[in-house]
């Protein structure tokens, strides 16, 4: 099977056209720093009720180097994490936090340089009590997300590339990626006249 960080390579403009809208975050999960580098890896998922970050604060200790940690929360008003919990996530080798919900200490995490994607900041943290099983399917920013399944992030947003499909999308991505590539601006814009001419001819369009 396909290494999810091959996915690196691959931006999400080209993984939302071939996966749609449905495997596409909402635009509230954004990065929190930029320019922001793109993440790619396999889910370590995690679920966090409203009010409390006790699981991330686990997951950082388990999950394996090179995985992205999503986390459910939809929590808009207490923190998931802080620098220290970003600094001990990037020094175990964690690609970085898709998170649906907050974090605090941004100036610490830009200066280390950890990708966090998330809805944005608040200085309070959450409390410490609510246990729950981890690696199990979450929801984030509206996108269900397994264990294993491939994310990724970068500055126009967050993909979910299902795990069983990731080598057939790697190998659309990839040949989509050098057809673009050889095709110059005004062969692009021939093609794109053309087609759109036809959209407007079959509906009636006169100009």
């Amino acid at each position: 099977m396909t290494d999810a960080s091959e996915f690196q390579a691959v931006p999400t403009t080209t993984l939302a056209d071939l996966l749609g809208r449905e495997q596409v975050m909402d635009i509230g999960i954004r990065p929190l720093w930029g320019p922001a580098e793109r993440v790619a890896g396999p889910a370590f998922t995690v679920r966090c009720p409203p009010g409390d970050n006790l699981m991330l604060h686990a997951a950082i200790h388990r999950a394996a180097p090179g995985s992205v940690v999503v986390a459910e929360s939809g929590d808009l008003d207490w923190a998931l994490a802080g620098g220290n919990v970003c600094a001990v996530a990037q020094r175990r080798g964690v690609a970085g936090f898709v998170l649906d919900g907050l974090i605090r200490d941004l100036a610490e995490v830009r200066e280390m340089r950890f990708p966090v994607f998330a809805r944005g900041v608040i200085p309070i943290p959450g409390a410490k009590a609510a246990v729950a099983p981890l690696g199990e399917p979450v929801t984030c920013g509206g996108v269900r997300v397994e264990a294993g399944d491939v994310v990724v992030a970068d500055e126009e947003g967050v993909v979910v590339v299902p795990a069983a499909r990731r080598d057939e999308v790697l190998t659309a991505a990839r040949a989509k990626l050098a057809k673009e590539a050889a095709e110059s601006l005004d062969e692009w814009e021939e093609a794109h006249r053309a087609r759109i001419d036809k959209i407007l001819a079959e509906r009636g369009f006169e100009g």
